[in-house]
């Protein structure tokens, strides 16, 4: 019933700010009014840009506050007069500041509407102790005056400015919450990892880019990593280079030293979505010469000295063996050498305790001696 009887409707304070969400009650609004709201603030003006119609009701679990009204022209201006006075007491307190020694930039002022706060938003790189100014300030203008540190962010932010693009902010124009940006999102698009090529104005890493991350990871994801070998139809090949905006990808052949650039999805067709690497191809052909050393040695011994760059003999057969018992494990049957092992504990345990000695000769009763000679009368 309660979900019923609200009206939300979201609301922002500033062009990008955060989305805030009122209970418009019987007030009939559209995207674009502009309507009084009480804040922690004081009454400030909102922008509607979320309608009533356009919100799922049963998702907003919080209470909401109430709408007091819609904006009239005169709200409209004495806000913009506010902020026009605002700027000049930015000034004033910000020498203010600088008598006392507080090392504070103050970046904005900001009154609310009607008048009972004043707010002033400052960066610093420690904590400040503003208090005494605080209260000389209200003494002063006859009003609440608060200071709220902020990051430098949220400073760009209010500030606004242009871009390296040449475009405003995405902070500023559109950007309603800022993304966490890492130096990995750099390093997988392949940009120079240059602290003043990857910095915006707040000087933190750039918010674009992230934009683009999930693409090229996703692209990428299935190929191999720039210089590593792989092996095709046509011989070892080297990955030089992967243009993600081209969707290419550029080859060089060692045999031939030619260099191929080929569209990824001409790649994933002759290949694979997943290329088998240099090392896996180098691993099965030693698994393989190494087999066929060992059945040319087991065949009879050779007198010629084995070539360069081939295992030894020794490591060869324990090569061997330990293929062989990776296939039988594979193939669920026990290696060859433990099933000798069960046979010969067959055999000894059918003979029991008198079963024959280790020489494998019958027993000796009255039998010949061990020596050969018949035995003495």
């Amino acid at each position: 019933m309660a979900d019923q009887q609200r009206v939300p409707v979201g609301v922002r304070l500033k062009e990008a700010g955060k989305l805030y969400y009122y209970d418009a009650g019987e007030i009939e609004l559209e995207v674009g009014y502009f309507v009084v709201i009480d804040t922690s603030h004081g009454l400030e003006i909102g922008r509607v840009v979320v309608a009533p119609d356009q919100v799922v009701v049963s998702e907003i679990k919080e209470s909401l506050k109430p709408i007091l009204r819609r904006a009239t022209p005169e709200d409209l201006e004495q806000a913009e007069e506010l902020k026009k006075r605002a700027v000049e007491t930015l000034k004033v307190v910000r020498s203010r500041a600088a008598d006392d020694g507080l090392a504070m930039r103050i970046v904005i002022g900001e009154y609310s509407l009607d008048v009972s706060q004043l707010t002033f938003y400052f960066t610093s790189e420690d904590r400040v102790d503003f208090r005494s100014l605080s209260r000389a300030l209200s003494a002063e203008m006859d009003t609440k005056v608060q200071f709220l540190q902020i990051g430098d962010r949220d400073r760009a932010k209010i500030v606004d400015g242009i871009g390296r693009c040449g475009e405003r902010l995405c902070c500023s124009s559109w950007m309603g919450t800022f993304p966490t940006v890492s130096i990995r999102h750099a390093k997988e698009q392949d940009l120079p990892l240059n602290p003043s090529k990857l910095s915006g104005a707040c000087g933190r890493l750039l918010c674009c880019l992230t934009y683009e991350y999930d693409q090229y990871k996703e692209i990428k994801g299935g190929l191999p990593k720039v210089g590593a070998r792989i092996s095709t139809p046509t011989g070892m090949a080297k990955v030089r280079r992967i243009n993600v905006p081209k969707e290419t990808i550029s080859l060089s052949m060692e045999e031939s030293r030619e260099q191929v650039e080929m569209p990824l999805t001409q790649f994933r067709l002759m290949y694979g979505t997943a290329v088998r690497p240099a090392e896996l191809t180098e691993k099965f052909e030693i698994e393989l010469m190494t087999a066929d050393v060992a059945k040319a040695q087991g065949a009879g011994p050779s007198p010629a000295a084995p070539s360069a760059g081939l295992p030894s003999p020794a490591a060869q057969q324990r090569s061997l063996q330990d293929a062989r018992a990776r296939e039988g494990a594979g193939d669920g049957q026990p290696s060859p050498r433990r099933r000798r092992r069960r046979r010969g504990g067959r055999n000894r345990r059918r003979s029991g305790p008198g079963g024959p000695s280790s020489s494998g000769g019958p027993p000796s009763s009255g039998g010949p001696s061990s020596s050969g000679g018949p035995s003495s009368s």
